[in-house]
């Protein structure tokens, strides 16, 4: 896993606190318009964030965008997406349910990308 700038973990899934999940995609999509790379950690239950369209129903209103337009801007500025292994195991789900443009990455990679990152966030 390749390192990066800045670095957003999530722990909140679809069933959870929502504002911190738009809190978190509006704050890395900040990072890379200011041309940061930049990745997001869906850690425990986030990891359900990590399947195709997920986003698509979370909107918070006013002052945040809809979590799906935030994540649209966030990949078409390259920024990447990371689901941990054992999170998803523990929440029954496996590789193939992910959506193709995430990576799914170890406890090792979330300590990597996090030791290397000149910032992180941690929403939990």
């Amino acid at each position: 896993m390749q390192t990066t700038d800045f670095v957003a973990t999530l722990f909140d899934g679809p069933q959870g606190d929502l504002s911190k999940i738009t809190i978190g995609l509006t704050m890395a999509v900040n990072a890379a318009r200011k041309g940061h790379s930049c990745t997001i950690i869906l850690m425990a239950d986030a990891v359900l964030l990590g399947k195709p369209n997920a986003t698509d129903p979370i909107d918070i209103g006013p002052a945040f965008k809809p979590a799906k337009d935030l994540l649209e801007e966030y990949l078409s500025l390259g920024g990447k997406i990371a689901v941990c292994s054992s999170c998803m195991k523990h929440n029954n789900m496996s590789e193939a349910d992910l959506d193709p443009q995430y990576l799914c990455i170890t406890a090792s990679d979330v300590i990597d990308l996090t030791m290397n990152a000149k910032g992180t966030l941690q929403i939990a």
